[in-house]
């Protein structure tokens, strides 16, 4: 019985493992042919007749992005819809760049785990596990920072100088869900009633938020 036990776990665990991120390929490549009407889990593969070099390169994240908004930090992906030879490759990177006192807000990424690796700067960071732990440090120029798959984590400048790490999924295309834009520029917009409720707060401050996120015109 132990024995079998033992057998069942070991499977679970190897089952556990090959759905833990992006599935395997099947072939050497699939580049994504983003102008194809297929619709399927990830991208259709561009004839191979058709694929080059440019289809795996990419130099967005050599220089640091210019930072224009409100919360003090870019982010510059380099996933599969930048570079379509990531297709079912299972990885990709972004560059997030932060100027003094810039946040990159709380937010999660459904389908990945994220390894941040510190180019400049020192940041703040960290995650909130589903028991409402707090889980945060400080990095610094060389060091590395583990945010698991789908917990809410962010990042902050709090220092005096700019910021910038460089960020590794295990996802061609992880997804980002910001907690306060996905709440209060959701389109159409969650009711006010579900916001107030779910806040404690009065319509007038869910509307004030709400202002905050909307489009620029």
């Amino acid at each position: 019985m132990a024995a079998i036990a033992s057998t069942l776990l070991f499977l679970f665990v190897i089952g556990t493992g090959i759905v833990a991120s992006d599935p395997d390929l099947l072939q050497d490549i699939c580049v994504a042919d983003r102008s194809s009407a297929v619709k399927l889990n990830g991208f259709s593969c561009k004839e191979a007749a058709n694929v080059t070099a440019a289809d795996f390169f990419f130099d967005g994240l050599a220089k640091p992005g210019t930072v224009n908004n409100s919360v003090g930090s870019l982010v510059t992906g380099a996933n599969v819809e930048k570079i379509p030879g990531l297709n079912t490759l299972g990885v990709s990177l972004a560059r997030i760049d932060h100027v003094p006192g810039g946040l990159n807000p709380p937010h999660t990424h459904p389908r990945a785990t994220e390894v941040v690796f510190v180019l400049e700067g020192q940041l703040d960071v960290g995650f909130i596990t589903t028991a409402n732990v707090l889980i945060s440090k400080t990095i610094k120029k060389g060091e590395i920072f583990v945010f698991p798959k789908g917990l809410v984590h962010f990042q902050k400048n709090n220092g005096d100088e700019s910021a910038s790490v460089i960020s590794a999924f295990n996802s061609q295309l992880p997804g980002t869900q910001s907690i306060a834009a996905t709440l209060f520029a959701a389109n159409p917009p969650v009711p006010d009633n579900v916001l107030t409720k779910a806040f404690q707060v009065g319509t007038k401050e869910v509307e004030k938020i709400k202002s905050k996120f909307a489009p620029k015109k």
